[in-house]
C-alpha cells in the first residue's frame, strides 16, 4: 500500500502494511494475468541461473527473482506509447513489455538471435518496437536517459511517460538529483521507480544512506512520492495509478519507492554472505509476491488449483523453447564486431 509522504525516520521503519486480499476493482482475468506475468519472469530468471552455472552465459547477470510483483504491478498500467528504461537488472523489465523470452535468453546467450545480435549480453539490449530503452551497466546512468525520454514525450506530446527504474545502490549518485531538477524544472512526464531490495551489492541501505526512506528524496526539488510494498503487486498496481495521475496530469514527476527483496545474491557472482540464509527465508516464506498472489487468486475463487498447474505447465513451456532457441541459435560472424558501432550522418 502507498502511504503519504511524511518526514524521514531511522533504518528501522516499518514497511508500509500489506493487503491480504484482491482490490473489488481487480477481476479474475486481471489477477491470472498478474501471476502468469510474475510466473513468467520467475520461470526465466531460474533458467538464466542454470544456463549460467553450465557457462552458456558469460559476463555479469543479475536476476530478478523475488522482485516481480514491482515491474508487473507498475505495467499493469502502461499505455503503449509509454516507455521503460532501467538498469542491469533488466530481463524482468524486458519481459514485462513483451520482448520476445526467446530472443532475451539468445541475447544472454551471446549469440545472433539476440535482441543486440548477441553482442550486449544481458546488461545492453534494447527493443524499440516495445518502447525498452534498456538495461544499463553505469550505475545510475539510466535516470538522466530516462528524463530525456520523458522530455521527447513532452516535446512531441503524445501522451506517454517514461518509467524509470533504479536501485537504492544508485539513489545516492549526484546524476539522479540533477535529474530530479530538470524534470520538476520542467513538468516532466516521468514516473521513477525506485527498486529497494535492501543492499546495493553487498551493502545494506542503513549504511550507504543517511535517510533511508527513499521516497522523500525529490523534496528538495518538490518531487512528491510515496513508499509501496513491493512484494504485493495488487499494492504497487494501485500506487502506482495514482502517482500516474499526478505525471500525466501535467504536474512533472513523481517517485514510487518500492520495498522489495532479491532472493540471489547481486549477480550470479556474488555468494551473498552480508546476509544469513536465516533472513532470505524468512521473506519467501512470508512475502513471496507470486506465493501471496496465488493465495488471492484461490481464496477469491478467482481459478483452482488445476488453472495454476496449467498456467505452470505453459509458461515452463516457454521458458524451455526459449533455452531450446538460445542453444541453436549461432555466434554472430566476427564481422559483426564491426557493425552498429558508428553511424554516417
Amino acid at each position: 500500500m502507498a502511504k503519504a509522504a511524511k518526514p524521514a525516520t531511522d533504518a528501522k521503519s516499518k514497511a508500509p502494511a500489506r493487503r491480504r486480499g484482491a482490490s473489488p476493482k481487480t477481476s479474475a482475468e486481471e489477477l491470472l494475468s498478474y501471476y502468469r506475468d510474475m510466473l513468467l519472469i520467475r520461470r526465466f530468471e531460474e533458467k538464466s541461473g542454470q544456463l549460467y552455472g553450465m557457462g552458456l552465459i558469460g559476463g555479469f547477470c543479475h536476476l530478478y527473482i523475488g522482485q516481480e510483483a514491482v515491474v508487473v504491478g507498475v505495467h499493469a498500467n502502461a499505455l503503449p506509447q509509454d516507455t521503460v528504461i532501467t538498469s542491469y537488472r533488466d530481463h524482468g523489465h524486458m519481459l514485462v513489455c513483451g520482448m520476445d523470452p526467446k530472443g532475451v535468453m539468445a541475447e544472454l546467450t551471446g549469440r545472433e538471435g539476440g535482441y543486440s545480435k548477441g553482442k550486449g549480453g544481458s546488461m545492453h539490449m534494447f527493443s524499440r518496437e516495445k518502447n525498452f530503452f534498456g538495461g544499463h551497466g553505469i550505475v545510475g546512468a539510466q535516470v538522466p536517459l530516462g528524463t530525456g525520454l520523458a522530455f521527447a514525450h513532452k516535446y512531441n506530446g503524445d501522451g506517454g511517460v517514461c518509467y524509470t527504474y533504479f536501485g537504492d545502490g544508485s539513489v545516492n549518485q549526484g546524476q539522479v538529483y540533477e535529474s530530479f531538477n530538470m524534470a520538476q524544472l520542467w513538468s516532466l512526464p516521468v514516473l521513477y521507480i525506485i527498486e529497494n531490495n535492501k543492499y546495493g551489492m553487498g551493502t545494506a541501505v542503513h549504511r550507504a544512506s543517511s535517510t533511508t526512506e527513499l521516497y522523500q528524496r525529490g523534496s528538495a526539488h518538490g518531487i512528491p512520492g510515496a513508499q509501496v510494498d513491493g512484494m504485493d503487486v495488487l499494492a504497487v498496481r494501485d500506487a502506482t495509478a495514482k502517482a500516474l495521475e499526478h505525471v500525466r496530469g501535467g504536474k512533472g514527476p513523481y517517485i514510487l519507492e518500492m520495498l522489495t527483496y532479491r532472493y540471489r545474491g547481486h549477480s550470479m557472482s556474488d555468494p551473498a554472505k552480508y546476509r544469513s540464509k536465516e533472513e532470505v527465508t524468512k521473506v519467501r516464506s512470508e512475502q513471496d509476491p507470486i506465493d501471496n498472489l496465488r493465495t488471492v487468486i484461490l481464496k477469491t475463487k478467482a481459478a483452482d488449483e488445476a488453472a495454476l498447474k496449467a498456467i505452470d505447465a505453459e509458461i515452463k513451456t516457454i521458458v524451455t523453447e526459449a533455452a531450446d532457441f538460445s542453444k541453436q541459435s549461432p555466434e554472430p560472424a566476427l564481422s559483426e564486431l564491426y557493425t552498429d558501432i558508428l553511424v554516417e550522418a
